[in-house]
């Protein structure tokens, strides 16, 4: 059972283990500084498929089919998939998953989606409810242009402070027994809403989202960021980066020494334009399982916070005048 230590923070009596794990990514990723890490680099956006919508359900696929192969596992060894991402109604999952016929829980939390899907996976799996869970979310640069933004065609001018959706799988097997890296807690988020409106400036909705859930983590803990390796955000980019550590500061945690975020790592700000950076559900998760449980898994790092932050709005609140609601999800992770 889970111990519930305050509002919204828990820890698990019994660490559950993170098995295997696999990242796909498109070819702009590829080409970024994090590009050697992927397990597999798709060049083709379409891969294969006639849409792109088509295309990102085929990126999850792959990321959690390649996951349970590097477990020696077949299909048939997993209990429970924990899966979203931003297409509406999340069929990015659902189209993609559905030959796989395993018991589906389709969930949602934008960007944030793949701390929620370890946070529920894990939670299932230590209660016995499955003896092994698959956490996996995606995202596609192209999909995420047609519903949030302008069709490609169009040639709208990028502003400064946005971000590039990544084209971008990520999927993790976690279990109660196999594995060497743990997951021992969390923190489950608030909805935090500042005001915001411009869905280009998407890093400064979010910000204030992630420091509340690790200002709250830190303090329920009694433990400090010099605790941790690294204290990972999903993408707030280069503006809502700069932000979150300056919020925290005025609360007088200093998380800089350890403070990394995934949008602004998965893309070379200098040469492939991406303006603020990376954003999208399949940007955390691919970072997190391509470069972050590696370092976990040969020890190089022993200690993560992975506080995945996301956008919770829609085209259509937009278009009412809404400003963006966001949250920020918390898992705690270490070397087993």
């Amino acid at each position: 059972m889970a111990e519930h230590i305050a509002q919204g923070v828990f820890r698990l009596d019994s660490p559950v283990k993170i098995e295997s794990f696999a990242a796909v990514a498109g070819g702009k990723e590829g080409k970024g500084p994090l590009g050697k890490y992927f397990d597999e680099v798709i060049e083709d956006s379409h891969f294969g498929k006639q849409t792109w919508e088509q295309a990102e359900s085929q990126f999850q696929l792959e990321a959690v089919s390649l996951a349970i192969r590097k477990a020696g596992l077949v299909k048939e060894d997993i209990g429970i998939i924990c899966s979203g991402d931003l297409i509406n109604q999340c069929i990015g999952s659902t189209y993609g998953l559905r030959e796989l016929e395993i018991p589906f829980l389709g969930i949602y939390g934008a960007c944030s989606t793949m701390a929620e899907g370890l946070l529920i996976g894990s939670i299932l799996t230590e209660n016995n409810v499955s003896d092994r869970t698959v956490a996996v979310t995606s995202s596609h640069f192209s999909t995420a242009e047609r519903q949030f933004r302008f069709p490609l065609s169009y040639g709208g001018q990028r502003t400064p402070t946005s971000q590039w959706t990544c084209t971008a799988s990520g999927a993790a097997v976690l279990s109660k027994e196999n594995g060497s890296i743990e997951i021992v807690g969390g923190c489950i988020g608030k909805i935090t809403d500042m005001g915001v409106t411009d869905i280009n400036n998407m890093g400064s909705a979010m910000a204030p989202a992630a420091a509340e859930t690790i200002r709250r983590y830190l303090t329920a803990t009694n433990s400090s960021p010099s605790d941790y390796d690294y204290i990972i955000t999903g993408d707030l980019g280069i503006v809502g980066s700069k932000l979150l550590v300056e919020f925290l500061m005025k609360q007088g945690i200093d998380i800089s020494a350890q403070h990394r975020d995934c949008g602004v790592m998965i893309f070379d700000a200098d040469t492939q334009d991406t303006h603020c950076g990376g954003s999208g559900c399949g940007c955390s998760a691919s970072v997190l399982c391509s470069y972050f449980l590696p370092m976990l898994e040969n020890g190089q790092a022993k200690n993560i916070l992975f506080a995945a932050t996301g956008a919770l709005m829609s085209p259509m609140s937009l278009q009412q005048g809404e400003s963006i609601p966001s949250i920020s999800h918390l898992v705690h992770i270490r070397k087993g």
